[in-house]
């Protein structure tokens, strides 16, 4: 299995040389700042308590507060955490947010807590966590399996520790406790206009181009409903469980109702069931990948028939595969510009939490617009420039603006 903290320091090192970054700076930028490690006791609904292991990775802070999200995985381990944060001082600074990175977790299968126990684990690692996150210190968000309810405890919790309301703590919030209007669809809108771009570009024409998406919870979902509004048939689609296809197109909404009434996907009466590898070499023009990471490696990049393949996970294309779709003209909009409209509509909820106001979502998704455009532009320009992946572009690009604020 790729380490990806490893992975992402080659990409930092990389890009220091073509920049001509001395060795000990590159250093500096290779390594988090700061790493805490707790453990969380929690009282189950049986009365027993259990510890739970919980990190915190702040990477870097020289272009402002450190921002990521907080996952809740039985996976989670101290490397990915470390490339999570890394990942986000880079995606920061790609699309020019005054940001740093960071990122955290809790080693937990949330499926497996009632929702008391959720809080109170959420609640717990607020409480062993709190003196070194805040509004202009770090700002934590939703990640994987945690959510606006979850960021409204911590919150709460926060604001109890602290003795005052701070909204602009945390991220990703309800929109009735100082969360943001377009926060839910703002990873799958970033990535669509990423996506308008690189067809405008190109001169691909979306209304005639077909979707295979591999993931089907918030992101995935509203990239498919997104494109499928626009005239993309949706011919693939897979979740943790199953993969439908059908050639015809999927009809988006009515395979969520069916996924909500049953959990999964599979057996959608309206499609056939696939393998879930298959789905990696569905007949389309965009491979949307939504999941988890490393989900394209050197054992099944070949099998893959899409011009272009969206990031909207973290991870998800090893390096080796990078650098073979590159040879083959394959473009790979990378999960550090793709998937940025996350991290910027939070940007936009902590500035609104900070001057105490309220925006439109029509102004969202216009300070988004303009925001991804420009920094998909601009990645492209470093490619061109420098005849490398758009990935390796973004880094170069996002090495290049962490340095100059360092020097600065």
């Amino acid at each position: 299995m790729t380490n990806l903290f490893i992975e992402a320091q080659e990409k930092i090192s990389f890009a220091c040389e073509k920049l001509g970054i001395p060795k000990d700076a590159s250093e500096v930028l290779k390594h988090p700042m700061r790493e805490v490690q707790v453990k969380i006791p929690v009282k189950m609904d049986s009365g027993e308590v259990k510890l739970f292991t919980g990190y915190r990775v702040q990477h870097n802070n020289f272009r402002g507060p450190h921002k990521g999200g907080i996952r809740y995985h039985q996976q989670v381990n101290f490397d990915e955490v470390r490339a999570l944060a890394t990942w986000m001082s880079i995606k920061c600074a790609v699309v020019g947010l005054p940001l740093g990175g960071g990122k955290g977790g809790i080693v937990v299968n949330p499926k497996e807590l009632s929702e008391l126990e959720l809080e109170r684990l959420s609640r717990g690692f607020i409480r062993k966590i709190y003196d070194v996150i805040g509004p202009d210190k770090d700002v934590p968000a939703p990640d994987v399996n945690t959510n606006s309810k979850i960021m409204d405890w911590m919150v709460d919790e926060y604001s109890a520790l602290v003795g005052r309301k701070e909204l602009a703590v945390i991220t990703g919030k309800s929109v009735g406790n100082g969360g943001s209007l377009g926060r839910d669809t703002a990873t799958a809108r970033g990535a669509q206009f990423c996506l308008h771009q690189y067809s405008s570009l190109k001169g691909m024409d979306l209304t005639q181009s077909s979707l295979a998406i591999e993931g089907f919870g918030n992101a995935g979902y509203n990239f498919a409903k997104l494109l499928s509004g626009e005239g993309v048939k949706v011919v693939a689609v897979s979740d943790s469980r199953g993969a439908v296809f059908n050639a015809e197109g999927l009809d988006v909404e009515d395979l969520m109702k069916w996924k909500q009434q049953t959990k999964s996907v599979k057996d959608y009466p309206k499609a056939q069931n696939i393998a879930m590898s298959e789905l990696y070499s569905t007949d389309c023009d965009i491979l949307a990948l939504a999941a988890l990471e490393n989900s394209i490696h050197a054992e099944n990049y070949g099998n893959v028939k899409a011009k272009v393949i969206v990031e909207l996970a973290n991870g998800p294309v090893t390096a080796d595969a990078d650098n073979a779709f590159f040879n083959k003209g394959v473009t790979v909009i990378p999960d550090i510009l793709a998937n940025a409209g996350g991290v910027t509509v939070s940007y936009f909820e902590w500035l609104q939490n900070k001057d105490n106001e309220y925006w439109s979502k029509e102004k969202v998704d216009e300070e988004l617009s303009k925001v991804m455009k420009e920094s998909y532009n601009k990645v492209v320009e470093v490619s061109e420039q420098h005849n490398v992946s758009l990935r390796l572009a973004a880094y170069i690009l996002a090495v290049k603006r962490i340095y100059d604020a360092w020097k600065d």
